[in-house]
């Protein structure tokens, strides 16, 4: 469970800090809460199947009870090599039906749009686009797991979550993670810092991880994985460090001032 819960964490991004989880997992449990009491599209007609599909639909269970020994993998190779096989004109019967459940799907679609209400339509819309853009992400995030993008670094909470959520009290995994906040947050400086440490050598596995993978894209030709230059963490050198420091120094001569003119009142 504690692995599942740092990989949400990193999913929601808690890199960031400890807070946005917490967020996440608000906004989350809105969200399912909410789905039920909403309009859903369950009701829209379905698309008909491609002439493919109707192929496999149609041979898949005859192919598994003569070959049983298949794997899913071996099963999909097999049936996709008979689909090439097929005669045009075999092809063709299964086309004409998709053809003809086209017909019948526009005319359903037709009438289930017509019953909507200029809002039910919008909220189906929006429906929609959150979806695909759940899958358009999901996609991306597969393929850079297939090309072995480093983790990104996790942060202090985040090492000190993974540590502690087995033994943490809470009935839920959600009332657990708050009562871990709380706990971090009144954490002394002293306990905190070996997590923010670590965090820190995190960081740095991480910046040296993604040198190297991006040299490997840029290989590839996918500079488009390739982060920008203000993507990347600025470092601090001595000039930059005492540059900041000469820029604090006239806000610091204003306090300064300040509390002279408050101690001669």
């Amino acid at each position: 469970m504690a692995a599942a819960l740092a990989a949400l964490g990193r999913a929601a991004g808690l890199a960031a800090g400890p807070g946005r989880l917490l967020r996440a997992c608000g906004a989350t449990c809105a969200a399912e809460g909410g789905l039920s009491r909403r309009l859903s599209s369950a009701e829209r007609p379905k698309r008909p199947l491609t002439a493919y599909f109707r192929f496999v639909g149609e041979r898949q269970g005859p192919l598994r009870q003569r070959h049983p020994e298949l794997s899913n993998t071996e099963l999909v190779k097999k049936l996709a090599g008979d689909w090439r096989e097929l005669p045009a004109s075999q092809k063709q019967v299964y086309e004409e039906a998709r053809k003809a459940d086209w017909r019948i799907y526009e005319e359903k679609l037709a009438a289930y749009k017509a019953q909507l209400t200029p809002a039910q339509a919008a909220a189906l819309k929006e429906e929609r686009r959150k979806r695909l853009a759940k899958r358009r992400s999901f996609r991306k995030k597969r393929e850079l797991t297939v090309l072995g993008k480093p983790k990104r670094p996790r942060s202090g909470f985040n090492i000190f979550m993974s540590e502690n959520f087995q033994k943490s009290v809470g009935v839920s995994p959600v009332a657990k993670l708050k009562k871990l906040f709380e706990t971090w947050q009144n954490l002394p400086s002293s306990e905190k810092q070996p997590y923010l440490q670590l965090a820190e050598d995190d960081k740095v596995r991480y910046e040296n991880e993604m040198k190297s993978w991006e040299a490997k894209m840029a290989e590839l030709g996918r500079q488009d994985l390739i982060r920008s230059k203000e993507q990347q963490p600025k470092k601090k050198t001595a000039e930059t460090a005492q540059e900041a420091d000469r820029a604090k120094a006239p806000l610091r001569g204003k306090k300064a001032t300040l509390k002279l003119k408050k101690s001669e009142e």
